[in-house]
């Protein structure tokens, strides 16, 4: 059973960073997508990064590329979500999901409705 737990939320000001991670367990040696996602109030979840376990590719949204970066380490299980220049529009509930074993390599893009693992979310507070 696999199993997801992030942490890592706050409130910071427009400008500052913060670092997510997600506690993953429960995986097989296989191929996975692991992604990030977010959800504002009112809004509907959308997708933020992902990272393919097999070959450490990673893709992003536009709103964060170039601010976000993942990077995983192995021995801990754990996925992480390096945040940097955040703004308000930033704020938002982050989710960490996941979905597998894979047969074929995919681009780790979501959708939200593919995604067959979720944490249960860390909130993230960009405010001045």
């Amino acid at each position: 059973q696999v199993q997801l737990a992030e942490s890592g939320g706050g409130s910071v000001q427009p400008g500052g960073s913060l670092r997510l991670s997600c506690a993953a367990s429960g995986f097989s040696d296989s191929r996975y997508c692991i992604a990030w996602f977010r959800q504002a109030p009112g809004k509907e979840r959308e997708w933020v990064a992902g990272i393919s376990t097999s070959t450490l590719t990673t893709w992003y949204a536009d709103s964060v590329r170039g601010r976000f970066t993942l990077s995983q380490d192995n021995a801990k299980n754990t996925l992480y979500l390096q945040m940097n220049s955040l703004k308000p529009e930033d704020t938002a509930m982050y989710y960490c999901a996941a979905r597998g074993p894979l047969s074929i390599a995919i681009q780790c893009r979501g959708p939200v409705g593919a995604m067959t693992y979720w944490g249960k979310g860390t909130q993230v507070t960009i405010s001045s």
